[in-house]
C-alpha cells in the first residue's frame, strides 16, 4: 500500500450558481451538465464535513480491505464499490492512497453527465489503477464479492421503498470482515431539535457565500427529490438487513456517516 500523498486532481470547477433567479424556484434538482460543472464547489459549500469523510475512507480501507477477491489478472485484490459516485471523489481518494495492484474500484452512477466526467478525471489522474466507471442505476446492478462499499449521499435520492433492497444487496456482496460506509443528510424526530439543526445548516451555507434566494431555490428544487431519514431509521434498517454492528462515527449538524460491519 502506498503512503504517498494523492495526486493533484485536474478539474476546472465553476462556481455553484444554479439557483440565482426567481425562475429557478420552479426547477427540480437533477445531476445534469449544469450541476456537474459546479459540483465540487457545490459539495464543498453545501455538505458540512464532506472533506473529513473522504479523508477517513483510506484509513478505514487499510483496516478492512484484506485482499479477499481476485482481480482480472488473477492476483488477490480488495474490490471496492463507490455507489452513486458522482465525479468519483471517493474513488480518487482511495486511489491516491493505495498502489494500483491493491484495489479494484467500481464506481457507479446513474447520471451519464457525472460518469463521463468521472471517467475522464479518474483515467487522467490514476491511469494505472483498476477503476471501472459504470453508468447504471445502483438498484439494477449485481454486486460482486467485495471488501468495502461506499454509499455517500446516495441512498437519500432513492425512493424509500427501495432502500432496504439496496442495503440487502450490499450486505450479501460484502465479504466477512468487510464494511459499508453510509453517509447521509438526516432529519431529527424532535421537531424543535430538527428546526435548530436546519437553521444552523442554512447558517453554514450563508457563511459559505450562498444568498437567501440560492438557499431557497435549492431547498425547493430538492423537495421530493432528496428524502431524508432519521439517524435511528438508518440504524434500524441496517440491523434489519443483517448488519449487527454499526455505529455513527461522524456527525456535523444534520449530516452523518455510519460504518456497518459484515
Amino acid at each position: 500500500m502506498s503512503q504517498s500523498q494523492p495526486a493533484i486532481i485536474k478539474h476546472d470547477t465553476l462556481f455553484d450558481k444554479p439557483f440565482t433567479t426567481p425562475l429557478d424556484k420552479a426547477a427540480r434538482f437533477s445531476f445534469d451538465e449544469q450541476v456537474v460543472a459546479c459540483f465540487p464547489d457545490m459539495i464543498r459549500r453545501s455538505v458540512p464535513g464532506y472533506g473529513q469523510v473522504l479523508a477517513m475512507l483510506p484509513i478505514f480501507a487499510r483496516r478492512h480491505c484484506k485482499y479477499r477477491q481476485q482481480g482480472d489478472n488473477g492476483q488477490r485484490v480488495s474490490r471496492v464499490y463507490d455507489l452513486g459516485c458522482s465525479l468519483g471523489a471517493a474513488s480518487m481518494t482511495l486511489a491516491g492512497e493505495f498502489d494500483p495492484q491493491d484495489l479494484q474500484i467500481k464506481a457507479i452512477d446513474i447520471s451519464p453527465a457525472m460518469t463521463t466526467e468521472a471517467s475522464t478525471l479518474l483515467s487522467d489522474n490514476y491511469p494505472k489503477h483498476d477503476i471501472e466507471v459504470i453508468t447504471a442505476d445502483i438498484r439494477d446492478v449485481e454486486l460482486e464479492p467485495c471488501d468495502m462499499v461506499i454509499l455517500n449521499l446516495t441512498l437519500q435520492f432513492l425512493p424509500a421503498a427501495d432502500r432496504v433492497a439496496v442495503l440487502e444487496k450490499i450486505y450479501a456482496a460484502l465479504s466477512e470482515g468487510g464494511i459499508l460506509v453510509l453517509t447521509e443528510k438526516t432529519h431529527a424526530f424532535d421537531e424543535q431539535y430538527d428546526a435548530w439543526l436546519v437553521e444552523r445548516y442554512y447558517d453554514f451555507k450563508r457563511a459559505n457565500g450562498y444568498t437567501e434566494m440560492e438557499i431557497s431555490g435549492k431547498r425547493n428544487a430538492l423537495e421530493n427529490v432528496l428524502i431524508t431519514d432519521t439517524l435511528d431509521e438508518h440504524h434500524a434498517r441496517l440491523d434489519h438487513v443483517g448488519f449487527k454492528r454499526h455505529l455513527t462515527w461522524f456527525q456535523f449538524l444534520n449530516f452523518v456517516s455510519i460504518v456497518a460491519f459484515k
